[in-house]
């Protein structure tokens, strides 16, 4: 209770990592949805809703992206004392439904877009709750499914508006990566510790250079603020072999392939994945997707205990001037690979799937960036405003005229007098005002402002382009029965200009 005898008010708070998401982002998410989920269709793909939360077991021992058992996710107890998580990724729940529905027509492909959450230490642009758009085929490991995941990559970023050039598909294979592995160590399979070490080096190129992995695959590497971390202890012609291959910068996946195919030698895994990548090329290549879209890059290292044979990241290339003046790029927007022994988990046979995930939240953030964004917070683009509220019945059925036509319409349901009213129609980005007093009323008339007008004609436009504004009435009246044509020749005015 307060000093006065009054129970203490509660404090709002947020949760660390969390966010309020505004109008104009849920609507300009929900549009880019929208456009992603026609490409995914269009592909033969269907929606598969799975629940947020899971048992523990079932969502598995790591993450995609992490080498932590059951880190990152947000766990707890059921009724039952059975640990339950919120999901981290849309993977792990596929696996389970494929498991648990064994009838699935083969290949089972799906769609699916959601939050998903990590217990990971939030940063700027990085939340604990964030919207994924997976697309995945379980049950064929045929490298056609493989090449369709960089196609849709593709068509999804162009769909949206990002040009070719601005974009890029990067393909590599985990078999090609062990077939490395093995010829570092000289033909034999290197230890599983000693292994996963050089691929974490590996992982770093883009952060420390060439020059840095090699240190940390040898004696260590010391940082530019004198941290020191302990290398692999390769030797030098060990090393020499992960260089050779991390310096590979062909230009055509067919000579790529070939340069891999020569470093692996005769290791059994890396041929097997060399070929795989042929596999992709070739179905790519029939299909008119070729480099200027989809590259092979053996740096590419993605979830290492996840992934078994091609892996795919999607990568924006263009730079932006962030709000301190430095260029910089949004990379990663797109993620994924093969990954066969994830529903083995559940059923100890083989089920060979494949996929991709989108990340919602940092492609639309790219989108905006570029303009390309649709970040309109309003959902309707007409207020019927409320001169007189003696004529509200007549307001209403207006505002019922226009929804019946299609026309997504707001009454004003406040009680602030017009001045405000049309300010009201300014915050909330209405294109629309449709007004009516008493005088319009008795002759059978209505007033259609357009709100836009004024706005544009204040902007610095081309001289073609202010001619047209300026021949266009800022508000003009017409008969009762004609409103809701007018406003409709409004909006297809700025909707469509």
């Amino acid at each position: 209770m307060g000093s006065e005898g009054k129970p203490a008010r509660t404090m709002p708070r947020r949760l660390k990592g969390f966010r309020d998401i505004t109008a104009a982002d849920v609507l300009a998410r929900d549009r880019m949805i929208a456009r992603v989920r026609a490409v995914y269709e269009r592909y033969g793909f269907v929606p598969l809703e799975t629940p947020t939360l899971e048992y523990l077991d079932a969502l598995g021992k790591f993450l995609p992206d992490s080498d932590r058992p059951d880190g990152g996710v947000f766990a707890m107890r059921d009724e039952d004392e059975e640990w339950i998580a919120l999901r981290y990724d849309l993977t792990a729940p596929l696996s389970r439904y494929v498991a648990m529905n064994p009838d699935l027509p083969r290949p089972f492909r799906r769609y699916q877009v959601g939050p998903v959450f990590r217990m990971e230490k939030p940063g700027p642009g990085r939340f604990r709750e964030f919207y994924q758009f997976d697309f995945d085929s379980v049950g064929t490991n045929s490298m056609l499914a493989d090449a369709e995941c960089c196609m849709i990559m593709c068509d999804t970023l162009e769909a949206l508006g990002i040009s070719r050039g601005d974009y890029a598909i990067r393909v590599n294979n985990r078999k090609v990566l062990n077939g490395v592995l093995e010829a570092v160590a000289g033909g034999e399979a290197l230890s599983g510790d000693v292994a996963h070490n050089v691929l974490r080096g590996v992982d770093k190129l883009d952060r420390v250079g060439l020059e840095g992995v090699k240190a940390l695959l040898g004696a260590g590497r010391r940082d530019e603020s004198g941290d020191f971390t302990r290398g692999v202890g390769l030797s030098a012609a060990q090393i020499d072999v992960v260089s050779r291959y991390l310096s590979i910068k062909e230009k055509t996946r067919a000579a790529v392939c070939n340069e891999l195919e020569s470093l692996v030698g005769e290791s059994a895994v890396g041929r097997e994945g060399v070929n795989e990548l042929r596999e992709i090329d070739a179905a790519l290549t029939g299909a008119g997707y070729r480099e200027d879209r989809v590259i092979f890059d053996p740096t590419v290292v993605r979830g290492l205990a996840y992934y078994t044979g091609p892996v795919f990241e999607g990568v924006l290339t263009f730079e932006i001037v962030d709000e301190c003046g430095a260029a910089r790029q949004f990379g990663s927007v797109f993620g994924g690979g093969r990954y066969d022994d994830l529903v083995e988990r559940y059923t100890g046979q083989k089920m060979p799937a494949t996929g991709a995930s989108m990340g919602v939240d940092r492609l639309l953030a790219a989108l905006k960036a570029l303009g390309k964004a649709d970040t309109s917070a309003t959902t309707a683009h007409v207020l019927v405003t409320r001169l007189d509220k003696n004529l509200t019945a007549e307001y209403q059925r207006i505002a019922v005229e226009l929804r019946a036509a299609g026309v997504n319409a707001e009454l004003y349901v406040g009680t602030q007098g017009i001045g405000k009213q049309f300010k009201y129609a300014s915050d909330t980005d209405r294109i629309v005002a449709v007004v009516m007093g008493e005088d319009e009323m008795k002759s059978g008339r209505v007033s259609i402002k357009d709100l836009r007008l004024g706005e544009e004609l204040s902007k610095e436009v081309g001289a073609d382009r202010r001619q047209w504004l300026e021949q266009q009435p800022a508000q003009f009246s017409v008969a009762r029965g004609e409103a809701v044509a007018a406003v409709k020749k409004v909006l297809a005015r700025h909707l469509t200009a």
